[in-house]
């Protein structure tokens, strides 16, 4: 029997945006013309911001999954679960975790209340000790309004509070291998350090942009002012820090021997664990891309991981990518570029020893596995089977049967990490990829909406199809998925139509078989684009039909 062709689900249940579709608890398999995808539990996302592992276990953010060792997937990114005190979705900004169980994760949310400017909003921590099985909450790294000092070593410096969680997001976090303590990188409310697992932050001074180098010993007279905010005890607006961008931190990371290795807007900074003075304050050393001498290739470290080898240091590696900054204020900014940075030690007179591969390639993470190396970019993950020496780029990806994997044109490979037992995870724009043979084949698992669900809720609302990215801009998002089941094969033929019900396009899928199936629109109608509006999509499969709304808005 026919289903009525505009029985339309309500439009607004519809509008589900890019990497914000949620999935069916079982791991369903959805068909989509271009082999198989495989979902994920209800509210994980489609864009694979970060990912981190340990013990086997695979965490995925910014709506924290867990996949545990032997294949078990777990969401535990719902409402209140890693902050109690709200009801609003958290998101995993960032995830560390270490072998035992110890796992620290960031969080916060997007302020979109601009749409123009979205602001990235701290929300506090989630700490565990058993692997992700339950999660305490901390809370964010914001400074009380009188706390307008602070303490290095023998000095104590002027300092500007910064308590406006817009100005707090956990960017990346590490948790000290040998003490325990933590750290974040907090954007403009810079590093933080918990020695008492995260119920109180203090925050850690790095040296000004006028200076390389300082030590605890040493008195110092700079003010702990990040760029752009107002000095302390300054009446007008306009009396801003000009030199603070190296306290504006966006990556952080703790090696084997203990030294912290913080990425900012003004380059890398060492702090040695030899250094460390009564106080817990250590001396700090800063390098910032030169082209007079070796450097990274650029001064803003969005991320940093350490490469393992064996009866030597670990190797520290670096996605660096220009810092913007004017000239007036950083001479060698215009010098700056993108590409992944590797400290490879110091010389015989203590100089630093830097790297530069793949030069030019905006690259968000990097993990690797003894010498091989994945680095994930804007351009596709980056695999180096020789710790660097020689690259080769995944833009596509193959399943067992040689097929394409149908991730959207011109995603992304956002994060990138390998578990013990050498599993590969990169997780793109468009769903989370597993290699299990070193990178020759991948499965994908993605997010969607279960039509139909049994339980109703933020997450499942009550429809029999929709389609996602939606509202789907052509330009940007370069297609829609249009999600719907069936309850045995069919031959499946979906037909677009404008508003005046003037057809638009028609999509012989295929014959398809019983369960979760998608089929793309790309916004086209004979090859050219559609104009903005809202069309109406129609299923027709066997006896079934089903229909639904799409707004383009390009």
């Amino acid at each position: 029997m026919l289903r009525p062709l505009f029985r339309l689900a309500p439009l607004a249940l519809l509008f589900l945006a890019a990497g914000a579709s949620p999935e069916a608890s079982a791991q369903q398999p959805i068909t989509t013309g271009y082999g198989t995808v495989t979902g994920l539990p209800t509210g994980a996302r489609n864009s694979v911001t970060t990912l981190a592992e340990a013990d086997g276990r695979l965490f995925a953010g910014p709506r924290l999954v867990i996949v545990e060792a032997d294949g078990t997937v777990r969401f535990v990114g719902n409402n209140g679960a890693l902050n109690p005190a709200t009801s609003d979705q958290p998101r995993a900004f960032s995830i560390a975790a270490r072998p035992g169980g110890r796992v620290l994760v960031g969080i916060g949310f997007t302020d979109d209340a601009d749409p123009d400017t979205p602001i990235s909003t701290a929300a506090g921590f989630a700490v565990s000790q058993d692997g992700g099985q339950t999660f305490g909450y901390r809370p964010a790294p914001l400074d009380a309004s009188t706390d307008v000092t602070v303490t290095y070593g023998v000095s104590t410096l002027r300092a500007s509070p910064i308590f406006t969680s817009g100005d707090a997001a956990p960017f990346d976090v590490a948790i000290d291998p040998a003490s325990g303590d933590l750290y974040s990188a907090n954007a403009i409310a810079g590093l933080r350090v918990s020695r008492d697992d995260g119920a109180t932050w203090q925050r850690v001074v790095l040296p000004p942009d006028t200076l390389r180098t300082i030590t605890p010993e040493a008195a110092y007279a700079f003010p702990y002012t990040p760029a752009g905010v107002q000095l302390p005890g300054a009446t007008e607006p306009g009396d801003v820090s000009l030199y603070g961008f190296n306290f504006i931190a966006y990556s952080v990371l703790v090696d084997e021997e203990g030294t912290v290795w913080a990425g900012t807007l003004a380059g890398l900074n060492r702090g040695e664990d030899s250094t460390v003075v009564a106080s817990g304050d250590r001396a700090w050393t800063r390098y910032e891309a030169d082209a007079a001498r070796p450097s990274p290739a650029g001064s803003f470290i969005v991320s940093l991981q350490a490469r393992e080898i064996d009866g030597a240091r670990d190797e520290i590696w670096m996605a660096a990518w220009p810092s913007g900054r004017s000239p007036d204020f950083a001479p060698n900014a215009p010098d700056e570029r993108f590409g992944v940075s590797i400290w490879r030690g110091d010389d015989e007179n203590g100089e630093a020893i830097f790297e530069t591969v793949l030069l030019g390639e905006r690259v968000y993470d990097l993990a690797f596995r003894g010498e091989a190396a994945y680095a994930a970019g804007q351009n596709g993950l980056f695999v180096s089977d020789d710790a660097g020496r020689a690259w080769r780029a995944l833009r596509s990806f193959r399943d067992a049967s040689g097929a394409v994997l149908p991730i959207r044109p011109g995603t992304g490979v956002f994060s990138v990490s390998v578990t013990d037992d050498g599993t590969i995870w990169a997780g793109t724009g468009d769903g989370l990829l597993r290699s299990e043979d070193g990178g020759s084949t991948w499965a994908l698992f993605r997010s969607n909406v279960p039509t139909n669900p049994t339980t109703l809720g933020e997450d499942t609302p009550e429809v029999e199809a929709y389609a996602y990215p939606n509202p789907f801009s052509p330009r940007s998002d370069r297609l829609t998925r249009i999600r719907f089941d069936l309850f045995s094969a069919a031959d499946v033929r979906v037909r677009i139509f404008d508003f005046g019900m003037r057809l638009v396009a028609d999509i012989d899928a295929g014959t398809r078989r019983s369960g979760a199936n998608e089929v793309e629109w790309t916004g086209t109608a004979d090859g050219a684009r559609v104009a903005n509006g809202t069309y109406i999509y129609v299923v027709d499969a066997g006896d079934t039909q089903l229909s639904g709304k799409i707004l383009v808005l390009d």
